[in-house]
C-alpha cells in the first residue's frame, strides 16, 4: 500500500515539516510504502479554469501535477496534507495543488467514472496556528474535506495545533508525538493487515490493470492490491481504459511498473499471473495461481470487453474464496 504527504509549508524544516515527517515515518514502520512531496518545491501551475477537465477529464497544463501526482493521489490509500494557517486556509502553494484536482473531481461527478480505490482511500489534514483563535481551523477543515472528497478519499479528520509559531516549536510540544502516532495508527487500521496479492501480466498495460482494478473496487478492504509486467509497456492500453469507462471504472493517470519494482515494497501473499508465462517470478512464500487469459491488445473493442468480463468473474470468486 502506498501513504502520500503533501507538505505544504514554504518553511523548509517548519512545524507542518516536523509534523508530516513524524506521520509518515510512523505509517513507514507500520509497513506502507510512503512517497513526500514537498508542494511548493515542485512545479505546479494554479488552476487557469480552462474547463477542459469537465468535458474530457484531464488538465491540458503539463506540470508536475500531470507527470507525476495525479497518478500517485490515484495509487495512494492514505494521503495526509500538513499546512500552516494562511489567513484561515491553507497556503497558497498547497491550495493550487488542490484546485488543480478538480480534474479527478470532474472524473468522478461531471464523467461519473468510480476510483477503483474511493472504498479505501483515507484522507487526514495535521494544521499549524500561531494564534488560539476559536476559528481558526475552521478553513482550512472545510477545504480538506472537499479535497479529499474530490480524490475519492475519506476524510478521516484533523490533528492541528494552537500557539505553534517559531520554526520546529512543535517537535518539543508535550503531546505532539504521541497524538501524531495515535493519528497514524487509527489511518493504517485495518489497512496494515490486509494480505498482499500482485496481478502479473507482461506488460502491466491491460490484462494485470483491469485484475488490480476490480480486486480494488470489489475486495480492496480485504486485499492490499498492485500490479506488474515482465516487460512494462510505455503506458496503459487505452482500449483497455475505455472498455472499464463503460462499467463507470476510472483508469485515469494509472501507469505501468516492472515485477522487481512492484516487488520491491510489496511482497505478496498470492500471485496471480496472466501471460508472463515463465518471466513471471517466484516468489518464496507466496501462492501463485495462473488464469489462462488471452491478451486483448491490438484485438478488436469486442476481444477486450471479453476479457475484461472474464477478469471481472476470476476476480470475485477471487475474492469470494480466498481465506
Amino acid at each position: 500500500m502506498l501513504a502520500i504527504g503533501l507538505q505544504g509549508s514554504p518553511r523548509k524544516k517548519g512545524n507542518s515539516d516536523v509534523l508530516l515527517s513524524m506521520c509518515m515515518q510512523e505509517i513507514q514502520q507500520m509497513g506502507a510504502e510512503t512517497v513526500t512531496v514537498d508542494v511548493c518545491r515542485r512545479a505546479i501551475e494554479p488552476c487557469k479554469e480552462l474547463t477542459v477537465c469537465e468535458k474530457k477529464g484531464i488538465c491540458p497544463i503539463e506540470d508536475d501535477m500531470s507527470r507525476e501526482i495525479y497518478g500517485l493521489l490515484r495509487r495512494a490509500d492514505i494521503v495526509v496534507a500538513a499546512s500552516p494557517v494562511f489567513f484561515y486556509g491553507v497556503t497558497a502553494q498547497l491550495k493550487a495543488l488542490i484546485d488543480r484536482c478538480q480534474t479527478l473531481w470532474a472524473r468522478r461527478y461531471s464523467l461519473k467514472l468510480n476510483d477503483p480505490g474511493h472504498r479505501t482511500r483515507r484522507g487526514f489534514l495535521l494544521a499549524v496556528g500561531a494564534t488560539a483563535g476559536k476559528q481558526l481551523f475552521e478553513g482550512l477543515n472545510l477545504t480538506a474535506k472537499y479535497f479529499f472528497d474530490g480524490i475519492s478519499a475519506q476524510y478521516a479528520g484533523t490533528l492541528a495545533f494552537r500557539h505553534i509559531e517559531k520554526r520546529g516549536e512543535i517537535a518539543s510540544h508535550a503531546t505532539a508525538q504521541t497524538e501524531v502516532k495515535q493519528a497514524a495508527q487509527s489511518l493504517m487500521y485495518g489497512l496494515a493487515e490486509r494480505p498482499k496479492v500482485l496481478f502479473a501480466c507482461r506488460e502491466n498495460a491491460c490484462r494485470s490493470q483491469m485484475a488490480a482494478a476490480f480486486a480494488r473496487l470489489y475486495g480492496g478492504d480485504r486485499w492490499d492490491v498492485t500490479s506488474a509486467g515482465s516487460q512494462p509497456a510505455a503506458q496503459v492500453n487505452p482500449d483497455m481504459a475505455a472498455v472499464m469507462a463503460e462499467r463507470g471504472i476510472d483508469m485515469g493517470f494509472l501507469t505501468t511498473q516492472g515485477l522487481e519494482t512492484a516487488l520491491e515494497h510489496h511482497r505478496p501473499a498470492v500471485v496471480v499471473t496472466m501471460g508472463c508465462d515463465e518471466q513471471c517470478p517466484a516468489v518464496p512464500g507466496a501462492r501463485r495461481e495462473d488464469w489462462a487469459l488471452p491478451d486483448p491488445a491490438g484485438q478488436s473493442l469486442d476481444v477486450m470487453r471479453a476479457v475484461r468480463d472474464q477478469i471481472e468473474a476470476k476476480v470475485k470468486a477471487f475474492i469470494e474464496t480466498a481465506p
